[in-house]
Order: structure tokens, then C-alpha cells, then sequence
């Protein structure tokens, strides 16, 4: 996502039916490398509603609609302006703020555990370059829990942080459990981690957060994977889930078979297309919803407020939620 926020998957998925693909043309969206540096990534989707390219700006033809309620606040990496991304650091920080709704990345390591980080390497937002100087390209897939659970992932923001580890998914559960937080959990790159699904899921189970508490109002999975996010329903259709982008308004009655949520990123939606999303219901029987991301200022909460999403991620929760008086819980 936008602003160190998730490395989309080409999810060409065949989800009208075998042989036919629900993503057809290619439409630029803005991502961040591994690095953390922003580049365009490709998603093969169908011709997109007809907005200005870049900008989200309303269609030509009429004017935006206007949200009569107020959007959920997500904390993105945690609160992840004030503290390290993706780090226990950076929920408790959202939680000092008041923000329950947390976002988190997770990938797997070489001997399976899942780990809370962002980039599909470990060079941005830890010290693996000076500990491990001989292991290049430094993938998170090429080291074990163990060793990553060695590595600085503070000392990158600030030298108060200094120390602070990347959370395996169970740490990091288990705290925003005590702090009593919720989670939109994005599963990262799945075409790297096959398995990775169930593997998440198999977490979650263990650490109590799919019983009908947590499945009701406390939990989200998302990916940019189309099949990804259609696994996880298949294997919990009792979990919400969502995807992250923005399928053309035609297609969205397939995504609309296995996604509560469709997630694009806020330079690309427009109120005519939350209206049409809102338009649909998705597998639980409930209008599909909205979260954008990712908004760190008061003038562009203001304008996706407008166009009436039903929620905001954003690095800066405090910001957002003093622009649109959003709420920071379930």
C-alpha cells in the first residue's frame, strides 16, 4: 500500500468460471519496492471506471456523493508515523492514541514461522545487512525465526527504539489481544509463500482469534491475491476478508463471492465507485464495504470521507480521526 504499504500480487485469478479471467487489461497502481521506495506495480485488471488517472477525481459525469456517517480509523503497521512499523512498538503507541483497529503484514520465514514485516526483505527495517553481511539478497524466506528474532527493527526510526524485534504473528497477537485492539491482517505476497493461507489461519485458531467474538467485528483478512483471499474464504467462510484494489465496477459481483471489503488505494477510488461497491452485498449477506489507504493528512481524509468509504488507513490515526471525527473502534 501507498506510502510503505503492501507489494501487490498480478492475482489473474479465474474467478467467473474456468478459462475466464476476471482481470483482462493492465491498470497502473502505485506500490512501494521492497526498499520502501514508491514504483508503479501492475495489476491486470479490467478497464477502470472512468476517472481522472491518478488522481481519484470525480467522473465526468456528475458530482461526487457525499458519506453521511463517519469512517473506522485503521492504524497502519500500528501507529507507524510514531513508532516502527509493524512492531509491538507501533500497536502500543496506536493503543496510547486510543486507535482498537491495528494493520499488520505477515510473511513466512524459512521454517514456516509467520513474522510481522512489511518488505519481502529485511534490508529497510532491520540490521540484517551488518549481522548477517554474507546473506544477500536478505528475503524474509531465507531465514528462520531465530534469526530475524536477532535483528534491530528500531534503530531504523529512531535511536529510542533501538532493540525493538520483528514480532512473530503470536507475539504480536498476543499483544494487541492485551491491549484489546482489532486486526486487518494483510497476507503478504502470497505467491512467494504457498501455504501461506492456511498457515494463518492455523495461527489465528491456536491463539483463540477465530471464535465467533473475534470472527464478528474483530478481524479482517485481506491480500492484492484475488486467489489468496478466495482460499481464506473457502477455508473460513465465517472470517470477513477483503481485497486490496480496485476491480472495474463490472467485475465486482465475482469479487463480491468471496470479499467483504474491496480496499483500493485512495488516489484511485471515487464516490461513484464506493457507490457501486456499496451497491453489492458480499458473502455474508452485508453491502460490501470500503477502506482506503493510505491517508496521513487532514485534507485528503476530508475528501475520502466524502466520497463516503467506510473506513481509512493511515499511518497518522491521530490526524485522521481530528479531520473526520472517525471512530476508533469496532
Amino acid at each position: 500500500m501507498y506510502a510503505g504499504t503492501a507489494t501487490a500480487s498480478v492475482a489473474a485469478a479465474a474467478l467467473l468460471g474456468a478459462g475466464t479471467f476476471l482481470m483482462s487489461t493492465a491498470a497502473p497502481v502505485t506500490d512501494t519496492t521492497p526498499t520502501g521506495r514508491t514504483a508503479p506495480v501492475t495489476h491486470a485488471l479490467p478497464a477502470a471506471h472512468p476517472t481522472t488517472p491518478g488522481t481519484g477525481a470525480r467522473p465526468e459525469n456528475g458530482p461526487e456523493p457525499v458519506a453521511t456517517g463517519v469512517p473506522r480509523i485503521f492504524a497502519h503497521r500500528g501507529a507507524s508515523a510514531y513508532a516502527p512499523e509493524n512492531t509491538l512498538a507501533a500497536v502500543d503507541k496506536a493503543d496510547v492514541l486510543g486507535f482498537d483497529w491495528v494493520e499488520n503484514d505477515v510473511q513466512l520465514t524459512k521454517d514456516g514461522e509467520l513474522v510481522v514485516i512489511h518488505d519481502t526483505d529485511l534490508k529497510r527495517t532491520t540490521n540484517a545487512e551488518e549481522v548477517f553481511p554474507d546473506r544477500a539478497p536478505w528475503a524474509v524466506k531465507d531465514f528462520t525465526a531465530a534469526e530475524i528474532a536477532r535483528l534491530d527493527a528500531g534503530s531504523w526510526f529512531g535511536p529510542r527504539f533501538t532493540g525493538v524485534r520483528v514480532p512473530t504473528l503470536r507475539q504480536y497477537l498476543d499483544r494487541i489481544g492485551r491491549n484489546g485492539q482489532n486486526l486487518l491482517l494483510e497476507i503478504k505476497s502470497p505467491e512467494i509463500y504457498p501455504g501461506i493461507e492456511r498457515a494463518t489461519l492455523r495461527v489465528l485458531g491456536q491463539e483463540g482469534w477465530l471464535d465467533r467474538a473475534h470472527t464478528g467485528n474483530r478481524l479482517v483478512i485481506q491480500s492484492f491475491g484475488a486467489d489468496s483471499v478466495r482460499t481464506v474464504h473457502a477455508l473460513r467462510p465465517d472470517v470477513t476478508t477483503g481485497f486490496l484494489g480496485n476491480p472495474a465496477v463490472a467485475d465486482l459481483p465475482a469479487y463480491a463471492a468471496f470479499a467483504d471489503q474491496i480496499n483500493p488505494t485512495y488516489t484511485s477510488v471515487s464516490g461513484d465507485y464506493v457507490a457501486a461497491v456499496h451497491a453489492l452485498k458480499g458473502p455474508h449477506d452485508k453491502p460490501l464495504e470500503v477502506n482506503t489507504w493510505t491517508v496521513d493528512d487532514a485534507e485528503h481524509a476530508l475528501r475520502v470521507n466524502g466520497l463516503g468509504v467506510d473506513g481509512i488507513i493511515t499511518n497518522t490515526p491521530d490526524v485522521v480521526r481530528a479531520a473526520t471525527g472517525g471512530r476508533t473502534g469496532a
